[in-house]
């Protein structure tokens, strides 16, 4: 099994920044992709940002030039930093990460529990 610990969330006022962390630890073979989605009240769960183990990054359309991925791959860690931040950004973040515990297994998806992002028109 595979923990997910996501930090960062929080109240900001439009066109401020954040700065969202996620740490994965427990039975982690190998990591492919570590990202982040979003799921705003009465929506969709939606993709916002992933990052692969080679380096590749993609982001929603929504979020393209004021969110940037990276991750620390050491530490098993995924950041999403935020910028420029709008009211419509406002959702619960969470963090996946797809991985595996051993060389002959599969990989697996992994989610974690969510942060609340608020931005304050």
């Amino acid at each position: 099994q595979v923990q997910l610990v996501e930090s960062g969330g929080g109240l900001v006022q439009a066109g401020g920044s954040l700065r969202l962390s996620c740490a994965a630890s427990g039975a982690i073979f190998s990591i492919n992709v570590m990202g982040w989605y979003r799921q705003a009240p009465g929506k969709q769960r939606e993709f916002v940002a992933a990052r692969s183990s080679d380096g590749i990054t993609n982001y929603a359309d929504s979020v393209k030039g004021r969110f940037t991925i990276s991750s620390d791959s050491a530490k098993n860690t995924v950041f999403l930093q935020m910028n420029s931040l709008k009211p419509e950004d406002t959702a619960v973040y969470y963090c996946n990460v797809l991985s595996k515990g051993s060389w002959h297994e599969s990989f697996t998806d992994y989610w974690g529990q969510g942060t609340q992002v608020t931005v304050s028109s």
